[in-house]
């Protein structure tokens, strides 16, 4: 192994680049003697294109693009480096979990759609947050004024977990929840929800996003300083490890990262980033890499460039694999291997032309599937305007279900294994990936990096790129810049009442007048005291804080009066 991760880094893309040759005979004839007649008789133009990441895309691929070791690199599926997929059967065994991501309105709301989702086939369940949930504060809040229920369900006290959950056994389903900066209450109260119902806390399955890095650079929803977080995720960490086996306590997030205008490399390289971050984390806390690495799981983003996409995951378990095997010394196959969730792009849905969403979406899930996704979710067609309604998500969730029983693409494994394109194109996301690897080493590490603004810059000017593509017609967006409607027709919305906020406020009452107030001052005044003992793991006492009521607010104060705020680096 290199005698530094800085020069780790370089000897992988000496590596990756000898792979290649720019000796192309084969080609070179092809080109000059049977395509060039061809274009001057027809007198068609060819224009150079590139991929979202700046990649130039030839015109045609050919074993002379792949080095004679090819099949080295991709190998068997279920086998390192885990190009080819995780699993030795990949769907053959088991389709992806179809998840589709639930929460709005009140806990009863949401209750409801989840179940109406098991009902017609859901295999995991997955949950949005509101903004006052997200930010750590109460519904009766000002801040929250407005807020309750409107992009997620509303979360304030364990009450309302208990709602949401009522009638759903926790023993038969998974629960995804996309919660970052309180996350590790939202864990606690899951846990608490579970004790009351009889599953001990060792039989729940599922995984709590927790990822704050990327909050840091793309989603900007944080309480505390990065180090702050970072403590608390580390005792996450350790308390799943021992104790929370079916737990996935951080689920890796490059989605957030797309959504905020960066390219495929660069949600790519920022998300293992932050993914070789968490490592180092779990080793400098004394965890055996081989005991808590097959616990992290990563949630990657699905977009609309077909072929740049399925490189993009295939690159991802290849490096992923490599770097936990040379660089960190895993020994099992089991810790190497990444497994990931895949949601549609966001930031493709448009507001013009809504139903045009029914097909990006179709197409960003085929690219989910062929490059290997564990699980998914559909966007709805009308998420552009509002949350989504009960018949845009049956129909995201049908979508689903047609690509898996009807198209055949689940028939056999990694069947764009072997393409030159593809082989091609994952070599490359690959080697640009350690490229930004190694420049962000010279920063000194991903959190380095995000406190000095790199990343947040980068992901701007390729997002200000973009934007000036689309003004200028040279990259085009069906309904948008092209084969524009004028008067279009409205389509029916979900819509969140006020009341809402109401019937929140109103439960919250009820839980304040009724808890046991004794309780709730000690169990705040002992996670006081455990947040200013670095060396006190936080989770029994957010568990116990939650179990007596104590408030998401209550909690979450005191960790801003322990430990302060952040205001993010001015990016110039």
């Amino acid at each position: 192994m290199p005698s530094s991760a800085q020069s780790y880094w370089a000897n992988k893309i000496k590596i990756i680049e000898n792979r290649h040759s720019n000796d192309k005979p084969e080609y070179e004839k092809w080109k000059n003697g049977t395509l060039k007649p061809w274009k001057t008789q027809t007198r068609i133009e060819s224009k150079e294109k590139e991929n979202s990441s700046g990649i130039k895309i030839g015109q045609l691929y050919t074993p002379e693009d792949l080095t004679e070791d090819q099949f080295s690199r991709i190998s068997y599926p279920g086998e390192y480096p885990f190009t080819r997929g995780v699993y030795p059967d990949m769907y053959g065994g088991r389709l992806w979990t179809m998840r589709m991501f639930s929460g709005f309105g009140t806990p009863e709301d949401t209750n409801r759609r989840l179940k109406y989702l098991i009902k017609h086939g859901e295999t995991g369940l997955s949950i949005a947050f509101d903004m006052p949930t997200l930010y750590g504060y109460d519904c009766n809040n000002t801040r929250a004024d407005g807020e309750v229920g409107r992009c997620g369900v509303n979360v304030t006290t364990l009450k309302d977990m208990e709602v949401i959950f009522k009638g759903i056994d926790l023993s038969k389903v998974s629960t995804s929840m996309t919660i970052n900066a309180p996350a590790a209450i939202l864990t606690a109260m899951y846990v608490a929800v579970g004790r009351k119902n009889g599953y001990p806390e060792s039989s729940l399955a599922g995984t709590v996003q927790a990822d704050i890095l990327k909050e840091y650079i793309a989603q900007k929803e944080w309480m505390y300083p990065p180090e702050a977080h970072l403590r608390i995720i580390k005792d996450m960490m350790t308390y799943c490890t021992r104790r929370m086996p079916k737990w996935n306590y951080i689920s890796i997030s490059g989605y957030h990262i797309r959504e905020a205008g960066s390219s495929a490399v660069q949600e790519l390289a920022f998300t293992l980033a932050d993914g070789f971050h968490y490592i180092d984390m779990g080793i400098e806390n004394g965890l055996s890499i081989d005991e808590f690495a097959p616990r992290l799981s990563f949630f990657f983003n699905s977009s609309i460039n077909f072929f740049e996409e399925i490189a993009k995951m295939r690159a991802a378990r290849r490096i992923w694999a490599t770097v936990l095997k040379e660089k960190y010394g895993a020994t099992k196959s089991r810790t190497m291997l990444m497994r990931f969730h895949t949601q549609t792009s966001g930031y493709t849905l448009t507001w013009q032309q809504p139903l045009n969403n029914i097909i990006r979406t179709t197409i960003e899930a085929m690219a989910g599937v062929l490059g290997g996704t564990q699980s998914l979710h559909t966007n709805s067609y009308d998420e552009a305007w509002a949350l989504p309604s009960d018949d845009a998500v049956k129909v995201a969730l049908r979508t689903q279900q047609i690509i898996a029983e009807e198209t055949g693409v689940a028939d056999t494994i990694d069947p764009l294994g072997g393409s030159y394109y593809v082989e091609w194109l994952t070599d490359k996301m690959e080697e640009e990936a350690f490229r930004y690897f190694e420049q962000i080493e010279k920063m000194g590490g991903i959190l380095e990096s995000i406190k000095k603004g790199y990343v947040q810059k980068e992901i701007a000017s390729t997002s200000y790129r973009r934007q000036t593509r689309l003004e200028s017609g040279e990259e085009t967006m069906v309904g948008v810049n092209k084969y524009v409607e004028k008067g279009e027709q409205p389509i029916n919305i979900l819509k969140i009442s006020k009341k809402a906020q109401i019937n929140q406020i109103n439960r919250l009452k009820q839980v304040l007048e009724t808890r046991d107030k004794s309780k709730v001052r000690k169990s705040l005044a002992d996670l006081e005291k455990a947040m200013r003992n670095e060396n006190d793991n936080l989770m029994p006492h957010l568990i116990e804080a939650v179990e007596n009521y104590c408030t998401l607010q209550e909690i979450s104060d005191v960790g801003r009066n322990v430990f302060g705020g952040w205001k993010e680096p001015i990016i110039v």
